[in-house]
């Protein structure tokens, strides 16, 4: 079985279709030793190259989706090579065998909370891509105060440098004298787009966490620098959002499946937010806790 080449690069996570195209076009991709064209189809079989760089190609029949969320640490960066060697988000990830995790969308380095991860690169792209238009929710800690007009600006519209940003919903979160917090909620994907919105305002923003990336809520259990793989319902949700084929054998299997299962037997009906042993239905029990560096639904390497 063959597939078009520049498909097989976007899966690999090297970069979208239409990036993987330029590149052809540029000459920068080889099959077989020699040039290669649009319109180039491939197998398993062929040595294909990048700059060079061997790629490792993968059956799309073969593979296996899958999806994982990581609770980012504020201070970390989602780059594998950063020239001021400040910690990276990929050196919290476990492992892949001829494959790399892509990361759907960033979070700047002052922002804490949730990413996602895949290493199916097509699904991350068509995820993060601005015409999917998958919403976002923050939690946000503001110093100042929020007055109605200045909630009907946020939601009605600003325009910021870059074009006319606005929040989908703005929810009142407690807080007291000059800290409040927040949940917004927005589907734009442009650079610090939250913290310019509320700057727009005169407000300072002081805290933002990610806590909800489409159709999956970050568990209040995923503890800072510790990830959890998502199951099959999850990742069909995450595809319906972005009009993207479902694949078989996707999201968990063996133990993590099972371990998954066991969870949602033992939910209970606590309420979000509390600290640990005061979480939600999703929390893990005492022997399901996500450590540093894995998550508590642990599957093949």
């Amino acid at each position: 079985m063959t597939e078009k080449l520049q498909k097989v690069l976007a899966r690999a996570g090297l970069a979208s279709r239409r990036v993987a195209e330029e590149w052809i076009a540029a000459g920068r991709v080889t099959v077989n030793g020699k040039p290669a064209t649009l319109g180039d189809r491939v197998g398993s079989g062929d040595d294909i190259r990048v700059d060079g760089r061997r790629v490792a190609v993968v059956a799309e029949d073969e593979m296996e989706r899958r999806v994982i969320a990581y609770h980012k640490v504020e201070g970390e960066v989602v780059s594998r090579n950063d020239p001021e060697g400040r910690p990276s988000v990929f050196d919290q990830l476990p492992p892949l065998n001829g494959q790399r995790w892509v990361s759907v969308g960033r979070l700047d380095i002052n922002t804490s909370g949730l990413l996602l991860f895949s290493n199916d690169g097509e699904l991350a792209n068509r995820l993060m891509h601005p015409t999917t238009e998958v919403e976002r929710e923050y939690a946000v800690r503001v110093m100042g105060e929020l007055t109605e007009d200045k909630r009907q600006a946020l939601l009605g519209g600003v325009l910021l440098e870059d074009g006319i940003s606005r929040f989908n919903a703005i929810t009142d979160a407690g807080g007291q004298g000059t800290n409040h917090w927040y949940r917004c909620s927005l589907t734009g994907g442009k650079y610090r787009e939250v913290r310019r919105l509320w700057e727009s305002q005169g407000l300072t923003v002081s805290r933002l966490m990610r806590i909800r990336f489409g159709s999956y809520m970050m568990p209040s259990t995923l503890r800072q620098g510790t990830w959890i793989e998502l199951g099959a319902e999850d990742i069909a949700r995450l595809e319906q959002l972005c009009r993207m084929p479902p694949r078989k054998h996707t999201g968990l299997y063996g133990r993590a499946k099972r371990l998954a299962e066991r969870q949602e037997r033992a939910n209970d009906p606590a309420p979000r937010g509390g600290r640990d042993g005061e979480a939600d239905g999703n929390r893990a029990r005492d022997g399901d806790r996500p450590r540093r560096g894995g998550g508590y639904l642990r599957g093949r390497r």
